[in-house]
């Protein structure tokens, strides 16, 4: 592979190289991954799960639910560590992507990740807040490619609903 690399960069071809990996689309990119997109969760307040403005979406934010649909719950830094944290909020990233695909249609429409909040329910002395946050960062990068690098958020809160460990918000920038 590396041989490729350098020589597709001798040949001044790195750059198309990389823009064909981002021509790749998100559903593609995530059945690549080994990914399958949830079905969108339901409401459980006075809200909904999307509000468009202009070319922005911004999202609702998603707690993580096991297979069985229930809310995973747990405090990072007691019953969970920060691992299991980053793969908790990669689930809530998942969750988000599929209400995106149901408020939009199709995810080769974002033009952008904007920015993403995450929510760490963790002990005081827990400090890696940005760390859980990225098993949400890192898989919209994964899925998006460099549309998919945003601004960001991560704090760490007494609680969730349901005793959630994470949840995470997105604002998502699409093409009319």
């Amino acid at each position: 592979m590396k041989n490729i690399l350098i020589a597709l960069w001798l040949a001044g071809g790195l750059a198309s190289f990389a823009a064909a990996a981002e021509t790749v689309s998100p559903e593609r990119k995530l059945q690549e991954l080994g990914l399958a997109l949830p079905a969108p969760a339901a409401v459980i307040a006075n809200y909904v799960p999307a509000v468009r403005s202009g070319r922005l979406v911004f999202l609702a934010g998603q707690i993580a639910r096991g297979p069985d649909g229930k809310i995973i719950a747990g405090r990072i830094g007691r019953d969970m560590t920060e691992a299991e944290g980053a793969n908790t909020a990669r689930l809530c990233a998942l969750q988000l992507l599929a209400a995106l695909k149901a408020e939009i249609g199709e995810l080769s429409r974002v033009t952008r990740i904007v920015r993403v909040g995450g929510f760490v329910n963790c002990t005081p002395e827990f400090g890696a807040q940005p760390k859980v946050v990225n098993g949400a960062s890192d898989l919209f990068v994964a899925v998006f490619g460099e549309r998919g690098r945003h601004a960001r958020a991560s704090v760490g809160v007494a609680s969730l609903p349901g005793g959630a460990p994470v949840e995470i918000e997105l604002v998502a920038e699409v093409a009319d």
